[in-house]
């Protein structure tokens, strides 16, 4: 019986949250749940029926740009190389430039279009290619490819891939070249070995095999892979450790027969789209600082070769110098600035939903009301037998609830932010001494609580007391909560 309850208690939250939102209610008796998932739950209230179609028409044409980008996905990269030492000799700074850039359009439920092309221009040769790329699922474990080409590697090709099993693939792939018309035939197998290491072999032009490992997860992600061919070897691992949802720190060392490169960075995300990249190379090839700028499916790469030969001094000053002035920059200038960004977007957000924050704060504070003498009696029956008793319940913006257990001080502006919930959670405590809220279910449809803080991530903070013990739990929004558990005790 828990699936069916568990749907059954999501759908009277839903519910319950709908009819008791004036808003929601008209919005749901004029275009039903397609208006509520269109977003209008989360914009400034509407008074008129006109009002509420325009914002409705809107968000439908939103959507179809939207579905419309999902079937044409563009994807490109802009390489600028510069050189220090070519300036210096007074030959000009720019080292090279390429560009590729690659279309992906969704021809039907089984069939991807891909076509693209590069150029590139290095001192004073360059070149450039274009592929076309017809992607067809067979079935759920096979699908096949047809390649084509023109420019320096002009071609035609076909390519089969089926799924063995569920932890082994393999791909057959020939191409003829349109030049002298030589036949290349290749195989690739790649096995599953473990949750984290896997396996590839190929028979080619260039034989080779490999054997990789990775493993990821909120916090960070590692990989590496060894690799031996016919006539060249090598091993390559990184990782990247995330500070925060917008920054994260990496490390990349690549060691072969063709290669020996350290490269050590950070990148830091400045809008929902954009990700910039600052990384420090050393290597056979040289000295680099890395300049990368990513763009939803655009990156631009700027290298800068700061000396051709390898100097423990040099080395040294290239990496402390722009570390240092990273670390000056975003300290003083970057984090400010955002943080005063973000905070003046959480007062935009709060002015404009601040009628409907009241409406639903006073529905909530109804709601308790009418809980509170059932809730109250649980609470005397919980404190006879030393059960389970909520002393404490605050839901509402994670920021708020940070900083309020940071400080232990609230102001009128965290306050806003958040809803003591205490009351609701007593009266949700069952008979035998225990509280759960599923999993997937948000919080604010619960009776008694409301949403103090629209488009914000929320929280959940609980002190309580079992068998004369403290006890405190902080859980997402959408997180499962059951006590008691030892686990929470103080």
């Amino acid at each position: 019986m828990k699936e069916i309850a568990t749907e059954n208690f999501q759908r009277i939250c839903e519910a319950y949250e709908i009819l008791s939102d004036e808003n929601k209610r008209l919005i749901y008796d004029i275009y039903g749940m397609e208006g509520l998932t269109s977003g209008l739950e989360l914009g400034p209230k509407l008074n008129k029926v006109e009002e509420l179609k325009e914002e409705l028409e809107r968000l439908r044409q939103r959507k179809e740009q939207e579905k419309a980008l999902a079937h044409f996905r563009p994807s490109g990269t802009i390489l600028a190389s510069l050189s220090l030492p070519q300036f210096l000799e007074g030959d000009g700074i720019m080292r090279g430039m390429a560009m590729s850039s690659e279309v992906q359009s969704q021809l039907s439920k089984n069939s991807i279009l891909a076509f693209g092309g590069n150029l590139e221009v290095n001192d004073d040769s360059g070149g450039g290619a274009a592929s076309v790329v017809l992607r067809h699922q067979l079935s759920s474990v096979s699908s096949i490819e047809f390649i084509a080409s023109a420019g320096l590697r002009a071609l035609v090709g076909i390519q089969t891939t089926r799924h063995l099993s569920s932890h082994s693939t393999a791909t057959m792939a020939v191409a003829m070249s349109l030049r002298d018309g030589s036949i290349n035939l290749s195989n690739n197998w790649t096995r599953q070995i473990s949750e984290t290491t896997n396996g590839n072999l190929l028979l080619g032009i260039e034989s080779s095999i490999s054997v990789g490992w990775q493993k990821k997860d909120e916090r960070m992600s590692a990989a590496g892979e060894l690799k031996i061919g016919t006539s060249s070897f090598g091993a390559s691992a990184h990782y990247t450790h995330r500070f925060s949802k917008k920054s994260h720190g990496r490390i990349q060392g690549r060691l072969g027969s063709t290669a020996l490169e350290l490269e050590v960075g950070g990148g830091r995300k400045i809008s929902e789209f954009s990700t910039i990249r600052m990384l420090y190379s050393v290597g056979i090839q040289g000295i680099f600082w890395k300049f990368e700028l990513h763009r939803a499916g655009q990156k631009l790469v700027v290298p800068i070769l700061l000396s051709r030969h390898f100097s423990s001094f040099f080395a040294t000053g290239a990496f402390i110098i722009p570390a240092s002035v990273y670390f000056l920059l975003k300290k003083f200038i970057l984090k400010p600035y955002y943080l005063k960004r973000e905070k003046q977007k959480a007062l935009e957000n709060m002015e404009k939903t601040s009628a409907q924050v009241q409406e639903a704060k006073a529905a909530a504070q109804k709601a308790q009301q009418l809980l509170q003498n059932v809730a109250n009696r649980k609470r005397n029956k919980q404190l006879e037998i030393g059960g389970l008793i909520i002393t404490k319940a605050v839901y509402g913006a994670r920021k708020a609830l940070t900083k309020l257990g940071e400080t232990g001080e609230s102001s009128d502006e965290l306050a806003s932010q958040v809803l003591d919930v205490t009351l609701p959670l007593n009266f949700l405590v069952n008979d035998s001494g225990r509280l759960k809220l599923h999993e997937g279910v948000k919080k604010s449809g619960i009776m008694g609580f409301c949403d103090s803080c629209p488009g914000e991530p929320k929280q959940l903070y609980v002190e309580y007391t079992y068998g004369g013990n403290r006890y405190e739990v902080l859980v997402d929004d959408y997180e499962e909560l059951f006590i008691p558990q030892e686990a929470h005790r103080i």
